[in-house]
């Protein structure tokens, strides 16, 4: 399951953000791709629902991969050192996904 977001991942669209993930497990998904290439912005409230969808993914036996970071995403995952929890790939390429379309 590929998941593509746009614009910002911040407090106001974290509530959705994570009731879309969150369902996506529900449903049986566990292994989803979040497409980042259309993210300009990530605060802390985005980087905890990642850190959440993780943990139960992990939790149901799945996984979950980020691709297409943008620069200022990628040094918030820098800095916070979560680029060192989360699987990264420079695009949906990299791991056999076409990138057209969304979710």
């Amino acid at each position: 399951m590929v998941v593509h977001l746009q614009g910002e991942v911040d407090l106001a669209s974290a509530p959705q953000l994570r009731r879309g993930i969150y369902d996506l497990i529900d449903q049986g998904n566990h292994r989803i791709a979040i497409d980042l290439t259309g993210v300009e912005f990530m605060d802390s409230t985005g980087l905890g629902v990642l850190i959440g969808a993780l943990k139960r993914l992990r939790e149901a036996g799945g996984a979950m991969v980020l691709a297409g970071i943008r620069p200022a995403v990628g040094r918030v995952l820098e800095i916070t050192g979560l680029d060192r929890i989360f699987t990264i790939h420079g695009s949906l390429s990299e791991i056999g996904v076409a990138s057209a379309g969304g979710s």
